[in-house]
């Protein structure tokens, strides 16, 4: 007989004020052959840990729009495609995630009968890219000082 699983929440759903701070001390917990736990390392088996990466932003085209938005003030949808070199389906599919997260703001309006959506950063978009890449420092950190040791 089969077993069912509970459903698991979707990782896309966590709003941004609910990600976890991370610390690279966090990440280096010793198991007993002294090495590294991979549920203490981010992407490891536990996503319940506080340690697991914003998996909204870790998603590649996700990570692109969050990125490029950080270092412009706004972007439209046309020069994020190009940018990014994507279609418009995965481009507005994705962007819509993060607009849902908060991460981003989207504002559209018409230059004569031509559509223009342009997109912003919003503060929580900011912090929560501030967030993973600390918290992708203290990873590559704690595994150089692995390789080390």
């Amino acid at each position: 007989m089969a077993r069912r699983q509970a459903p698991q929440p979707d990782p896309d759903e966590i709003a941004p004020e609910a990600m976890p701070e991370t610390s690279a001390s966090a990440l280096a917990k010793p198991t007993r052959r002294g090495g590294r736990s991979l549920q203490s390392l981010p992407g490891g088996r536990d996503d319940e840990s506080p340690l697991a990466l914003d998996r909204l932003i870790h998603e590649r085209l996700r990570l692109g729009i969050v990125s490029a938005l950080a270092v412009n003030d706004a972007l439209t949808f046309v020069e994020l495609k190009r940018l990014l070199k994507t279609t418009d389906g995965n481009l507005s599919v994705h962007a819509r995630k993060l607009e849902e997260a908060g991460y981003v703001s989207c504002t559209k309006e018409f230059e004569g009968r031509t559509p223009r959506t342009e997109y912003r950063l919003t503060r929580a978009g900011r912090l929560a890219l501030e967030r993973y890449l600390e918290h992708m420092e203290a990873l590559i950190k704690a595994t150089r000082e692995g390789t080390r040791s």
